[in-house]
This record gives structure tokens, C-alpha cells and sequence, in this order.
């Protein structure tokens, strides 16, 4: 089902306000600071504002936390890995296309995203993080000038790539150290049929569901990375009209086991 901004502000809204747990969401993404929906979203930190590697697991308990399942599952995380950090990630995929051939389709070139933590979401109210991709979507990705604002305090880090085939993740900023490291794609399954296809409820479709698994097992903490409940992303499907290179808008959570 898609959902109108105001629809999805509403609700949020109406969850906020029965259950006040974290809040820092909105911040400097096009709310206005009188807005009743932007103050209690700045609220929403005040459980996940976790600090550290180690520290999380005072704030809150994610050992019985449950990873959405795509209509055809994604393989679980592997044996004697536990839930180590989830967050939400806004950005865009990226694209190349020959504008020299008329038959031509988008290849992928990476993708681009900031990381914002979510992890005590997951846990104290799974419903509710379930549409925070929805609804980042819909709002300005965060750019360098955002920095001062309330929801950098939440911030995991950023998402990447190296090159072609790397996925990489760093988790390591001036407020946090959760780890970080190049990551490779090893399975992957389409999204549900009612994810966001995009901005607007426009657009060309949501990225499949992921699992990476770290290239080199020393270089990280965490291991295997899972990219779930994708929100646009897709390219069109053909390269009529597109530029040489382009950006399609999109947001996902991630969760990271160690």
C-alpha cells in the first residue's frame, strides 16, 4: 500500500504519541521546527542515542530482535552471528548510461547514502521502524550542511562504494566507532510487491533485499550486512531520455551482525 506524506505523518504522528520512545528523526529534513511532527521527532533519540561498541546492550535488548523476511527469505545470518547494530540509510543509487546506443540500459555504478541508528527502533517498536524508509524517502537527503543539526547526533556513518563489486561501510565517526569494511554481495531477493517504488509513490521500483558478507573477515567487527525494506532505487529500463550518468533516489535499512 502507498502512502501520501501526510498519511505517513499523520500515522507517525499518532504512534509518537503513544508510545514516546525515539524521536529524533526529522530534524533539518524540510520540517518546520514549529511543527508539532518535528518537535516530537527530535525527542526520538532519547532511547537509541546509544554510544559505543559495547554500550548498546544497556540501552536496550535486541537478543530476541526478528529480521523482516522478503516474500522469498534471504539466507539467515551465519552461525554464531549475533545482531550487532541496525540503521536506516537515505541516499541514491547510481547509474551509467551509453547514450550512444539507442538499445542501451542502465548498468549500476554504487550507491551513495548517509547511516542513521536505528538499532533500539528495532527492538522497542519494529512496527513503527518498518515505514522510517517510507518516510525518509520522501525527504531531502541529508547533505554536508546538516551537520549541525540534532539528527547528526544519531548518525551511524555512510554508505559507499569502492568499486563495482564493494560494498562499503563506514561506521566510524567522530561520535562513534562501530567498525567498518568492503562488503560483497552474495544473495539477493526481490522486494514485496507493495514496497515504494519511489518519490511520490513514482517511480521505477524498489531495490531487491540484500546479504553482503565482509571480502576480508579481519577488516571488521561485523561480518555480514543485510540491506531489508527498500524504498525505491531502481533505474527505468531502458536509457531513452536518461543522462550519462544519473542518480534514482532511495532509502533501506540495514542491519549488521557480528
Amino acid at each position: 500500500m502507498l502512502f501520501s506524506q501526510a498519511s505517513l505523518l499523520l500515522a507517525l504522528s499518532t504512534v509518537v504519541a503513544a508510545a514516546p520512545y525515539e524521536k529524533r528523526w526529522f530534524g533539518s529534513w524540510g520540517q518546520e521546527s514549529g511543527s508539532s511532527v518535528f518537535d516530537s521527532f527530535l525527542e526520538f533519540g532519547k532511547r537509541h542515542s546509544w554510544r559505543g561498541r559495547t554500550t548498546y546492550q544497556g540501552q536496550c535488548n535486541v537478543a530476541a530482535v526478528q529480521m523482516p523476511q522478503a516474500p522469498k527469505p534471504l539466507p539467515p545470518p551465519s552461525e554464531g552471528l549475533t545482531l550487532y547494530h541496525v540503521a536506516v540509510g537515505r541516499g541514491t543509487q547510481n547509474y551509467t548510461c551509453d547514450t550512444s546506443n539507442a538499445t542501451a540500459v542502465p548498468v549500476a555504478a554504487g550507491a551513495v547514502a548517509s547511516l542513521f541508528n536505528v538499532t533500539c527502533m528495532s527492538a522497542d517498536s519494529p512496527t513503527l521502524l518498518s515505514v522510517i524508509p517510507n518516510v525518509a524517502l520522501e525527504l531531502p537527503t541529508p547533505t554536508a550542511n546538516d551537520a549541525t543539526s540534532p539528527i547528526y547526533r544519531d548518525i551511524s556513518g555512510h554508505h559507499y562504494f569502492t568499486d563495482l563489486t564493494t560494498a562499503f561501510f563506514n561506521l566510524d565517526t567522530n561520535l562513534n566507532t562501530y567498525g567498518a569494511g568492503g562488503f560483497k554481495k552474495v544473495n539477493a531477493s526481490d522486494a514485496p510487491a507493495t514496497a515504494v517504488k519511489g518519490q511520490h509513490g513514482q517511480g521505477y521500483g524498489a531495490v531487491p533485499w540484500l546479504k553482503l558478507q565482509a571480502k576480508t573477515k579481519d577488516e571488521c567487527v561485523f561480518q555480514e550486512v543485510y540491506r531489508i525494506n527498500t524504498a525505491g532505487g531502481n533505474p527505468p529500463t531502458s536509457c531513452q531520455g536518461q543522462a550519462a550518468e544519473f542518480e534514482i533516489q532511495y532509502s533501506a535499512e540495514y542491519w549488521f551482525y557480528s
